[in-house]
Formats: structure tokens, sequence, C-alpha cells
């Protein structure tokens, strides 16, 4: 997770053409233990819930802060799902597999 912008984790070789690419952004500042353990949820949810057709962007701010703007950042770290549609983010180190679920609508509320 050292470099701004860059494509961390894939796993979208194994998608048919009839499911959904999900495309997932993490803003982060730094290596702090909130933002590993962010990503390592993540990257744990993703391969539980999205095998095969996920992207996850990790997005130092501490190296390109202007970044912070486009997705409208005002805590860290935060999720941002850009696809699919509509835009969706959760804010915290998605230690809560259940919330982060609804949150992301992979998961109906309350089931």
């Amino acid at each position: 997770m050292t470099k701004t912008a860059r494509v961390v984790a894939q796993d979208v070789a194994a998608a048919t053409p009839s499911q959904v690419e999900w495309e997932l952004r993490l803003y982060v500042a730094g290596q702090t233990p909130k933002s590993v353990t962010a990503f390592t949820n993540l990257k744990r949810l993703c391969e539980n819930h999205l095998r095969g057709r996920y992207r996850i962007e990790v997005i130092d701010l501490l190296e390109q802060p202007q970044l912070a703007a486009g997705d409208q950042i005002v805590a860290i770290p935060t999720l941002v799902r850009k696809l699919p549609q509509p835009l969706r983010k959760i804010i915290g180190d998605l230690r809560d597999t259940e919330r982060t679920l609804v949150g992301l609508n992979l998961r109906p509320a309350g089931s």
C-alpha cells in the first residue's frame, strides 16, 4: 500500500460477462494500523463475497491529498464503491462485516 492510486488487489480474471465487476477505492493516510486493518478487512470481504469480480484501488492521501476532493473524502479510512452504481461510502476500518456488507449493498439491512 505504498503507491498512491494504484490497484493493489484485483480478481476479475474469473468473472463471466453476466457478473458485475466491483470497483472499490480505499482512501488511507499512510500505513497506519487503521489503514492496514481496513485493507485487510476489505480484501477478506471481497474474497468471501465478490470472488472473481472486484478491483481495489488504494489511494494514500499523504502522497496526493488533492485526490480527496474528487470523492468528497472527509475522514479516513474511507471505502468508496465506484461500481456498480450508485456510489456508496463507508468510513472506518471495515471491522464490522455485517455493517460493511449492508453498506456496500451486498446484503439487505436486517438480514
